[in-house]
Order: C-alpha cells, then sequence, then structure tokens
C-alpha cells in the first residue's frame, strides 16, 4: 500500500487547501478515500440515528502535479484512511507561499500522511517544513460503510440563494431558536422559519428555480406529479446549517437543496472541481 503525490501549482495549492478548511469546519474526523483518479472526504454518522453525512469527490488530476497509488489489492487499487481534516488544514496553512508540497503515505512508529512544504529561502537551499499527521488504516471489511450516499427521493429540489445571503439570515436566526425550519416548493420559493413560543421569524426567497432532475431510467422523483405551489419542509438542527454555511469556502458554481418532506435535507455545493454534498436529517 503506498501513496505519494505533489503540489506544485500554486493556485492548486490554495484551492486544495480551501476544501481541507471546509471539511475540518465540517467534521472532527472523516475518511479519506484515495483511488487512481479521485480522493473523497466521507463523513458517514447514521443519518437514521440523527447524524450528518458528508461526501466531498475531488478529481486528483485537477490539482496535483504528480499522484501515484497502490491500493490493498490489484484488484481492490484504494486506500481508505481515517483522519482528523483540522490537523490536515494546518499544515497546509503553513504552504501559503510554498514552491510545493509532497504529500506521502508513512509507517515510521504508526500510519502517518507526512506533509512536507518546501519553502522559498534566499540561500540556493530550500527549507522544507513536514508535518506528520498519524492516520488510521481502514480494513477492508469496513469499506462499504462508507459507499456514496444515495440521493433519496426527494419532495422539491431548488437552487439556493446566495449563500452568503443565507449565512448571513442563518446566523441572526440562530439567536433566537435551535432549530430552522427550511421548506421549498416547485414554484422556486423558499422559506427559512423560526417559530418559538416568544417569536415567529420567516425570510422568503423566491425566483430561485428549481433543477431539471431525470433520473436513470428517465423518470423524476417524487416531485413529479406534485402541486407547484405546495411546501415541502424540514425542520433541522440550526448549527448543523450555520456550520454549512460558515465553513463554506469551495465557492461553488452551483448550490442546491433536496427536501424529503419532514425527513431529511440535503444540500448539493459543486465547484469545476469539486463536488459536496451534505446529508442533515430533520427533527421531529
Amino acid at each position: 500500500m503506498r501513496f505519494r503525490a505533489k503540489i506544485v501549482d500554486v493556485a492548486c495549492l490554495n484551492h486544495f487547501s480551501r476544501v481541507v478548511n471546509t471539511i475540518a469546519k465540517l467534521a472532527k474526523t472523516c475518511a479519506l478515500r484515495l483511488t487512481v483518479d479521485n480522493l473523497y472526504f466521507i463523513v458517514c454518522d447514521k443519518v437514521a440515528n440523527g447524524g450528518v453525512s458528508m461526501w466531498c469527490e475531488l478529481c486528483q488530476g485537477n490539482f496535483f502535479d504528480e499522484f501515484q497509488m497502490e491500493g490493498v489489492a490489484a484488484e481492490h487499487n484504494e486506500i481508505y484512511l481515517e483522519l482528523v481534516p483540522e490537523n490536515l488544514s494546518r499544515a497546509l496553512k503553513t504552504a501559503q507561499s510554498a514552491k510545493a508540497v509532497k504529500i506521502k503515505l508513512t509507517n515510521k512508529h504508526c500510519p502517518c500522511l507526512r506533509v512536507a512544504v518546501e519553502l522559498p529561502s534566499l540561500s540556493s537551499s530550500s527549507r522544507i517544513v513536514t508535518h506528520d499527521i498519524p492516520v488510521g488504516v481502514i480494513p477492508r471489511r469496513l469499506w462499504s460503510d462508507f459507499r456514496e450516499p444515495s440521493v433519496p427521493d426527494f419532495d422539491v429540489s431548488i437552487y439556493l440563494p446566495v449563500l452568503k445571503t443565507m449565512k448571513s439570515v442563518v446566523e441572526r436566526m440562530k439567536n433566537l431558536s435551535n432549530f430552522i425550519v427550511i421548506e421549498a416548493n416547485l414554484s422556486g420559493e423558499m422559506n427559512l422559519k423560526i417559530e418559538t413560543d416568544l417569536v415567529s421569524v420567516t425570510t422568503h426567497f423566491t425566483d430561485l428555480g428549481n433543477p431539471p432532475w431525470a433520473s436513470e431510467d428517465g423518470c423524476q422523483s417524487s416531485a413529479q406529479g406534485r402541486d407547484l405551489e405546495s411546501m415541502a419542509e424540514a425542520r433541522i438542527d440550526i448549527k448543523r446549517l450555520q456550520q454549512l454555511l460558515a465553513g463554506q469556502q469551495v465557492n461553488p458554481t452551483k448550490a442546491l437543496c433536496n427536501i424529503v418532506n419532514k425527513r431529511m435535507v440535503h444540500f448539493i455545493l459543486l465547484h469545476e472541481d469539486v463536488s459536496l454534498q451534505y446529508f442533515i436529517p430533520a427533527l421531529a
């Protein structure tokens, strides 16, 4: 099992650093899945037990100048590691002005991701700062726990408003309640609502647009045949939503939200070479 990679391009390095930062804001620990073409950051708390799930997919060719890996076996050419994303995020922070960053899977006393940051120096020799980030190797029998979550059979899918706007609304509402209701319909309308014994606050968004979904067999989700005006809603933990909006550094070109009525909200943030899915279960 071997892995080594190198980033030389500054823009790619900063972009990768922003993605890892976002993940670090969303999860204390996560799985890092490495394949020949992609990297995945995965959190699989069982949504049924009230946990959030996350699936972030990066195409390695858009970030790395070199990328070599050998998985656990020829027919299972993948590596699954468990790590604390905050540690990786910290290591990359030292790489803001680096000439190159090398990442390698090592095993001195325990398995580690070694991040070697080559910094420019005035002399001819360059300075190298290394960070050893402890990781756990996830055995093959547990890989199935980290499959891509399936997109739920949603009632409404809608594009999100400008995330900065949404973030400031949610931050104000967070002071009033621990819960927020997200509701939307197929006419491009979405409401964020707080209801407590003392106060009821609603923010309305209109003309957001609804994505044209068609599943593989050409039939629509349960949104099909649904009254365009009727709202699907989910009441969720406002901290989870705020975390997603506050940690957001991917600057998605598209952001959308699927609502399974009273069961779950599924967010999808898309950037050219990164896709982030985030599932928040509804509360009764």
